[in-house]
């Protein structure tokens, strides 16, 4: 990876590519999992991919927070060359002719006024301005074929979209969905400057969003429905200061008295001293991550705002994939194998010949590996899983895949990037996930978290009997000789050691059929539902 900070290198660099597609993905710094997202799509579909990492000055007023805006260049470097970027750009302002203390002697972009009436436009004046003038600089420094730019700033991604059109820029631009964490609040670098309390409310924002969502889903396409449903979410929520809920065309940014096809139902609001914004698209369509819901009929739990997630954690050969599995089928909950993407990782590294002691190849190859699971036809079936287009759901499960992907899980940089997938396809809640972490590291606020366990011999029992069925013969000792050690790894690992949540169910399962143990399971969660007085919905 390069790290570029003029534009004659970029250009240089730029040209001696032409032939080939390029991709731009467009930031100022401090990434996340939002950013490393849209860096995935563009190395999806373009063959280089450049990132710019510029804090412009330019979309700054007077009294933001330029100076203090978060700026981790080191941490963004780690990212960036762990995600396979092939260039970034890093100019300082002056190399792109935006230093503040010139003041506001250049060209200018200006926005058609349409499109700044709304939304962000009127709070903050020449927001819009800066953003255009710089974005165009780099679509003009890079000549990318396509530009990528998250859903989430949609005002930006509105003004994006018209500049190249009306300029006639032979980039497309390519709209990405915002990713959220858990409890729904969208990625941002402005996140950090968050306390625990204010991290807590700004999660309202979302539901608030839903709020409105689900009014209009319900048959009411009246603005006046949509936005009221909406505001209730936040009545109790003072923390929350908002600044403008409306509801717009996506495209014209127009005001919208009703949704006939499609709207954006947008906000923005200050939690503490932090500006945050935020969006859902109310399309029949389902263009918005929403539709998920309809895959289970539990509902969302007051508590979270998300249907229950259900964590199960334990050592190896607890029994874990099995009980998850039959789990989900009984209660029409997603199930999600996070074991098996650490086997496929593990298995890609040794038919690849990484040395699994070298953590820097090992997570380039997490960040870059394209994985795709999908659940079996029923609870008897294991997760199929695919690397890279390749099906490799036996494979992975090798007595040499076994051995090793204890030690592979433990490299930070492997972990930091599955739990981000994980955490995302969890995001919405209705699922089980199993692991060694996942109620206390990937899911920490999950509403159900089991802890099973069983004694050493007896997992090894368990471990051959599979292997046997498989056609393979490993003796007894040296299965404990590999759980032993494998135990051993887990729980003192640096990064999520194996441990129970301190608020977990412990379940023995030495002596309990893997029936009894789902059952446990399953009373535990219509329990939960109960507790939370919707188990009528539960099926």
């Amino acid at each position: 990876m390069q790290w570029l900070r003029t534009v004659a290198a970029l250009r240089e660099q730029v040209a001696s590519w032409r032939g080939s597609t390029i991709g731009l993905v467009p930031t100022m710094g401090s990434l996340h999992e939002g950013h490393l997202s849209l860096i995935r799509r563009c190395r999806q579909e373009c063959d280089h991919t450049v990132v710019s990492i510029f804090v412009n000055p330019l979309q700054f007023g007077p009294n933001e927070d330029w100076d203090r805006y978060p700026r981790d260049e080191e941490g963004d470097r780690a990212l960036c060359e762990a995600a396979g970027v092939d260039v970034v750009f890093a100019p300082d302002p002056q190399e792109m002719g935006a230093d503040p203390a010139a003041g506001g002697d250049r060209t200018w972009v200006m926005p058609p006024e349409s499109l700044l009436q709304t939304l962000c436009a009127p709070h903050r004046p020449g927001h819009f301005r800066g953003v255009a003038t710089i974005v165009l600089q780099l679509l003009n420094l890079v000549q990318p074929q396509r530009a990528y730019f998250g859903q989430k700033d949609a005002q930006q991604l509105a003004i994006i979209q018209r500049l190249v059109q009306d300029l006639q820029i032979p980039t497309t631009i390519v709209p990405c969905p915002t990713v959220r964490e858990a409890d729904g609040l969208a990625y941002s670098s402005r996140n950090r400057y968050l306390s625990a309390a204010e991290r807590q409310a700004a999660a309202r924002l979302y539901r608030a969003l839903r709020r409105g969502y689900d009014h209009w889903q319900a048959g009411d396409p009246s603005a006046e429905g949509i936005l009221a449903a909406a505001r209730a979410e936040l009545e109790h929520t003072p923390e929350v200061r908002v600044q403008y809920l409306e509801l717009v065309d996506p495209q014209t940014l127009q005001p919208l008295s009703q949704v006939k096809d499609k709207g954006l139902l947008a906000i923005a609001a200050y939690v503490g001293q932090t500006r945050l914004i935020d969006n859902l698209l109310l399309s029949p369509e389902g263009a918005d991550p929403l539709p998920q819901k309809q895959q289970s009929a539990v509902p969302p739990s007051p508590k979270t705002g998300r249907r229950p997630l259900i964590a199960i954690d334990g050592p190896a050969g607890a029994g874990k994939s099995s009980v998850a599995r039959a789990v989900a089928a009984q209660l029409q909950l997603l199930y999600l194998d996070t074991g098996a993407m650490y086997r496929a990782i593990t298995w890609l590294a040794l038919q690849r010949g990484i040395p699994l002691d070298d953590a820097e190849q090992l997570t380039q190859l997490a960040a870059q590996t394209q994985l795709t699971l999908q659940s079996g036809p029923s609870a008897d079936e294991p997760t199929r899983i695919w690397a890279d287009g390749e099906e490799v759901t036996q494979a992975i499960r090798s007595p040499e895949v076994t051995r090793w992907v204890s030690q592979v899980a433990a490299v930070p940089g492997v972990r930091q990037e599955l739990v981000k997938r994980q955490r995302f396809i969890g995001r919405d809640g209705g699922a089980v996930l199993e692991g060694r972490d996942i109620g206390t590291h990937v899911f920490p606020d999950a509403e159900l978290k089991v802890f099973l366990t069983a004694s050493v011999g007896e997992r090894a029992q368990r471990r051959q009997h599979q292997l046997q069925a498989q056609g393979q013969v490993v003796s007894l000792e040296e299965l404990k000789a590999q759980i032993e050690q494998r135990d051993r790894r887990d729980s003192e690992r640096l990064i999520s050691p194996l441990r129970p949540a301190p608020d977990a169910i412990l379940i023995d399962t030495d002596h309990l059929s893997q029936a009894e143990v789902e059952d446990k399971i399953v009373r535990l969660y219509r329990q939960l539902l109960e507790q939370s007085g919707a188990a009528h919905f539960d099926n």
